[in-house]
């Protein structure tokens, strides 16, 4: 742990008017996504052009979970993270709708939360957002079987897509078409069946359920927004999955879309699904429900929302 005194000054940069940052605490990995090892200096640099008191703690290995329990047993006025989308959803998560201010910064690989926060994917630029423009902000989001989502959780067989589409946006083609031929694969082998807000349980390939933070279509935390995917066969599927990493995929027919609170999913199988970005295998069943007020965020008026969906 670096802790970084205020020095003297005769000019700073201005903090933001809309929250006070007295005392802030900023947790980085440098083993993280976009992050690397020189960065625990780096925020030290650009903090000291701020007049507020702050702690830069660099993250290790096994010891992650126990640090973000210490920072946040510390209250901070504003709690930044710079590390990846798993971690950044945990520190959210812990600190829920009660907790410190969270800054989740891009330093991870897909950033869907911050830059839906924050516009960018240039921790360095988010921060300086954070610190001169930002105000408390609830974020609403949504809970999978105990795991928290604040931008979307898509489940289904076209969740295997992900890895493809994460492979396009870094330019690794060839790796990209081989997720997507093993996506290929798989899709079709087991149908879900779904219900929201306890309606009548229909069929769909995958259900995409997004934030009100980032979505195109709703206007307000009234719920998430669920899209039922139902190509009917394997060519539909890649002209589905293909809009999915290239354009809008509401515009497909086989797509429905409306909001919902509650949400309950079933397969014969284990549920593939991603959750803001991170892979995971669910059970046969599975419950999902609107969390109108899942933590604050420490982000400009309105969020600067790079990446809706």
């Amino acid at each position: 742990m670096i802790d970084t005194a205020t020095p003297a000054a005769a000019e700073r940069r201005p903090l933001t008017p809309h929250a006070a940052l007295n005392r802030v605490t900023v947790l980085v990995n440098p083993l993280s996504g976009s992050v690397g090892p020189g960065a625990v200096a780096e925020v030290e640099t650009l903090l000291a052009d701020y007049d507020c008191a702050a702690t830069v703690t660099a993250l290790e290995g096994g010891r992650i979970v126990e640090q973000i329990d210490a920072a946040l047993a510390e209250a901070p006025d504003a709690l930044f993270v710079l590390a990846g989308d798993g971690t950044a959803r945990s520190v959210a998560a812990r600190a829920g709708a009660k907790g410190p201010l969270v800054a989740p910064l891009p330093g991870g690989t897909m950033n869907m939360l911050p830059k839906a926060l924050y516009g960018t994917a240039d921790w360095k630029l988010a921060l300086r957002r954070a610190l001169e423009e930002g105000a408390p902000q609830p974020v609403a989001g949504g809970v999978v079987e105990g795991e928290a989502f604040y931008c979307a959780a898509i489940l289904g067989s076209p969740a295997l897509w992900a890895p493809a589409r994460e492979a396009i946006r870094t330019g690794k083609v060839k790796q990209a078409w081989a997720h997507a031929r093993r996506a290929l694969k798989r899709a079709f082998t087991g149908r879900i069946r779904y219900s929201l807000d306890g309606a009548r349980k229909r069929p769909a390939e995958a259900l995409v359920l997004i934030s009100p933070m980032i979505s195109r279509v709703m206007d307000a935390p009234v719920g998430l927004e669920a899209a039922a995917m139902n190509p009917a066969d394997a060519a539909q599927a890649f002209r589905l999955a293909a809009r999915a990493l290239f354009d809008d995929w509401r515009h497909d027919p086989n797509v429905t879309t409306r909001p919902a609170r509650w949400v309950t999913v079933s397969a014969r199988s284990k549920i593939p699904a991603v959750i803001d970005g991170e892979p995971m295998l669910l059970g046969r069943d599975a419950s999902i429900g609107f969390l109108p007020r899942a933590f604050m965020a420490l982000a400009p008026l309105p969020p600067a929302g790079e990446d809706s969906v």
